[in-house]
């Protein structure tokens, strides 16, 4: 592929498109805002999630079942999540409802209303998944994890909130929230579409364009992260879980790629990994044992969860332990570095095979890098990668005096 399959155009007011061609009848269509619960004052956690519920309840044109109906209606669909540092709403939907989509979107995103009636409805929503998250100790433990690991820290906080806080929310919260933290040239939209680019972009000029140009002013707090902690909490679950990890490489850091591809060899999605293949296959002590790595725009967040029997976990975190010091300790065999290198490429064409996930992913890109990178400037990248660059994000990320650990008993 060559980097002229994405088109690209700004509005004046700061808002960026990316367009990719698709064959496809069904577009897809969305807005990233660099906006996320990282942004949040402690008494506001919780608001950026909450905003994503609510704002389809209503906008100064439409009331709630105008908005579900407008693409619903004809056979498409309208969505929208959050994380630390990004909103997104986004929909599908056949081609010819294109600039339906468009006008909507500009109408969720610039105008919506916030009635207290559906707000405080969807309280009760909000508050409910709360409650349920709470019963799902296998989620609920990544969010101690941070929560100790950026310990008074925003990205420490839960995304969805506290029932407290979100009981407390009201239509101007909301809007201050909006106003402090939504800028245009904080604003990516992104399309994969049969139609052509510059049909979209006039589409975009036409209802986005006129919106006032809002320069972000923001300086984020620099995340400070705990190392060494250790907790265990009695959740009288009938497994035992643990998180074991560390902060690792930001988004923007040269040492990303490496560290992402040490990741996946150590317990990334396939069943393959070395975290996989050594503790459950080998001992069958546990079903679930996987490692992940997020990265944010100044930090990453590095975690090994194991869930199993209680009387395996000693066992479990042992072996871990010992994958780890591998890693640290050892040059990988240049056959063995080709063939993780060979399996992320597979996942990653695989992932770029879902229109939905291109759009969401190259929109992240554009508004986190100002670029975006063609699958085989990626595979380059994969490519240039070095045992010894492995052993490097190995033994600075994987110190033992550096681990954490939360156990759920």
């Amino acid at each position: 592929m060559e980097q002229s399959i994405y088109k690209y155009h700004e509005l004046k007011n700061g808002i960026r498109l990316i367009h990719r061609y698709s064959s496809s009848p069904v577009s897809h269509c969305g807005i990233i805002i660099n906006a996320g619960s990282r942004d949040e004052t402690e008494e506001e956690n919780g608001i950026a999630h909450f905003i994503e519920h609510s704002i389809f309840k209503g906008t100064a044109n439409r009331k709630a079942f105008q908005i579900l109906n407008r693409i619903d209606g004809v056979g498409g669909e309208l969505n929208a999540f959050t994380t630390k540092e990004e909103t997104c709403i986004y929909g599908c939907f056949l081609d010819t409802y294109n600039e339906r989509f468009v006008e909507l979107l500009s109408d969720i995103v610039f105008n919506s209303s916030f009635p207290e009636k559906e707000i405080n409805k969807e309280k009760v929503v909000v508050i409910d998944e709360i409650n349920s998250y709470e019963d799902t100790p296998s989620e609920l433990i990544y969010d101690e994890f941070e929560k100790q690991l950026f310990y008074n820290h925003s990205l420490g906080r839960l995304i969805l909130g506290t029932p407290e806080n979100v009981e407390s929310f009201t239509s101007d919260k909301i809007k201050t929230f909006i106003n402090n933290n939504y800028f245009t040239n904080q604003m990516v939209i992104s399309i994969v579409s049969s139609t052509k680019a510059d049909k979209w972009f006039r589409l975009c000029e036409k209802y986005f364009g006129f919106q006032t140009q809002k320069i972000d002013n923001r300086k984020r707090n620099k995340a400070q992260v705990q190392y060494g902690i250790e907790k265990k909490y009695n959740r009288d679950t009938y497994q035992s879980h643990a998180v074991i990890g560390t902060a690792s490489y930001g988004y923007k850091s040269e040492k990303k790629a490496a560290f992402s591809l040490l990741n996946n060899m150590l317990g990334g999605w396939a069943m393959n990994s070395y975290l996989n293949m050594h503790i459950r296959e080998k001992y069958g002590f546990t079903y679930t044992i996987e490692s992940n790595y997020t990265a944010y725009s100044d930090v990453g967040v590095f975690a090994i969860y194991a869930g199993t029997d209680k009387k395996y976990m000693d066992k479990t975190i042992k072996l871990i332990n010992k994958e780890l010091d591998y890693f640290t300790q050892n040059l990988l065999p240049e056959k063995t570095l080709q063939k993780f290198k060979q399996q992320m490429k597979g996942q990653l064409a695989i992932s770029c095979d879902s229109n939905q996930n291109e759009m969401l992913s190259i929109g992240k890109m554009l508004l986190n890098f100002g670029k975006v990178d063609t699958l085989q400037d990626t595979y380059s990248m994969i490519d240039e990668i070095t045992s010894k660059q492995i052993l490097e994000c190995a033994q600075e990320v994987f110190k033992q005096e550096n681990l954490s650990m939360i156990r759920y008993e």
